[in-house]
C-alpha cells in the first residue's frame, strides 16, 4: 500500500445503470446528463446499484463496471437501453458480497470479454443472513465462485487497496473505521468457521478517481463501513484533501440508522464536496436531509443519469 499511487484522470463519466429510483422528467445540466423521455426506452428501477465508470487520460480510456444490481432483468434491460457495449468494459469491481449488488454480475460476465479482472474482497463469498428482531434469521443469496469461474473472468481477491485502468481508478479494499458513530449493521450475520457470527461486512469497499483540476470522486456501494469513513480513507490513501464528488449508497435508511443521519451530514459538510448524490440504500429521510442541508451540492439521482466530471 505504501507504493500505491492514484494517477490523475483528464475526465470521468459515471453512468448509473441500476438504482432504486426512476423518473422520466429529470432535468439535465452541464454536469448531470439525464435520459430523455422517449417512449419505448423507459428504464427500470429496483433495490440495487450498478455504476459504469469511463475514465479518460491522454488519448486512452477505460470502462469499469462497479456492481450489477439485484436482478439480471433490470441490469441487462437498462444496459441495453443505455447502449452499453459490454466488449468495452475492461474490468469490474464488486463493492461487497450482498445480493443487491451482484445479481446481474454473471450474465454481464458472459457477455463481456473473456478474462477481464473482477476485483473483490475474499469475504464477498461468505454465507450471510440478516437476523431481524421479532422475525428471526433470513438467509441471503451467496455469490457463487464456481459460476463466476465458468464465465472465464479473472477473479482478483484482495483485502488491500489496489488500482485499475492503468493506475487511474483506486479500489479502496477494506476501509478503516475511525468515526465514533458509524457502527455497521448489527443485524447482519455471516457464517465463519461453521458458526453464525455478527458480520462486520469487511468486504465493503469503494472506488475513487482523482480528476484533474477537480479532486477526488468517490463512488460507494452501500457504505456499510460508513460513508464518512470511506471518504476519509480515500483522502488518506491518495494523500488528497480535496473531494469533488461523493456518489452512491450511504446506508442510512430505516429506523436503525436514522440517528446517524445528522452526524453524517455534519461531517460531510466539513469534507465539503462540490457535488453529492445519495443513492440506493441511503433512504428517503436521509436523502431529504441532504437536500435541505447541502442544497448547493445535492443532486437527486435517477436511473440512467450520467455524471460528467
Amino acid at each position: 500500500m505504501a507504493d500505491l499511487q492514484l494517477l490523475e484522470a483528464d475526465s470521468l463519466e459515471v453512468t448509473i445503470l441500476v438504482d432504486n429510483y426512476a423518473d422520466v422528467f429529470g432535468e439535465s445540466t452541464e454536469v448531470i446528463k439525464r435520459p430523455k423521455p422517449i417512449p419505448g426506452t423507459e428504464l427500470l428501477a429496483e433495490h440495487g446499484l450498478s455504476c459504469l465508470l469511463k475514465v479518460c487520460f491522454n488519448s486512452d480510456e477505460h470502462w469499469v463496471l462497479m456492481d450489477a444490481g439485484i436482478s439480471a432483468t433490470c441490469f441487462l434491460h437498462n444496459a441495453t437501453i443505455l447502449g452499453l457495449d459490454f466488449a468495452k468494459v475492461d474490468s469490474a469491481v464488486l463493492s461487497h458480497g450482498h445480493f443487491d449488488h451482484f445479481g446481474g454480475l454473471i450474465p454481464f460476465l458472459r457477455r463481456a470479454s473473456k478474462g477481464i479482472p473482477l476485483v473483490l474482497h475474499p469475504d464477498a463469498f461468505l454465507e450471510r443472513r440478516v437476523n431481524l428482531p421479532g422475525i428471526g434469521p433470513q438467509e441471503m443469496p451467496s455469490l457463487d465462485e464456481a459460476a463466476l469461474n465458468e464465465t472465464g473472468v479473472t477473479i482478483c481477491k484482495t483485502k488491500e487497496a489496489s488500482t485499475l485502468a492503468s493506475g487511474h481508478i483506486l479500489v479502496t479494499g477494506s476501509v478503516e473505521r475511525v468515526t465514533d458513530f458509524e457502527k455497521g449493521f448489527p443485524w447482519a450475520e455471516a457464517k465463519v468457521g461453521g458458526k453464525w457470527v455478527v458480520d462486520p461486512i469487511d468486504d465493503d469497499q469503494a472506488v475513487v478517481v482523482k480528476v484533474k483540476n477537480k479532486g477526488l470522486v468517490v463512488v460507494s456501494g452501500c457504505s456499510h463501513s460508513g460513508i464518512i469513513n470511506i471518504v476519509r480513507y480515500a483522502q488518506k490513501l491518495t494523500q488528497t484533501e480535496k473531494v469533488h464528488a461523493v456518489l452512491g449508497g450511504f446506508h442510512l435508511g430505516g429506523p436503525l440508522f436514522e440517528s446517524i443521519i445528522g452526524p453524517t451530514i455534519e461531517e460531510m459538510k466539513k469534507i465539503g464536496p462540490d457535488l453529492i448524490a445519495p443513492m440506493h440504500c441511503t433512504g428517503w429521510k436521509a436523502i431529504n436531509q441532504f437536500a435541505m442541508k447541502m442544497p448547493e451540492q445535492f443532486q437527486v439521482n435517477i436511473v440512467g443519469t450520467t455524471y460528467v466530471f
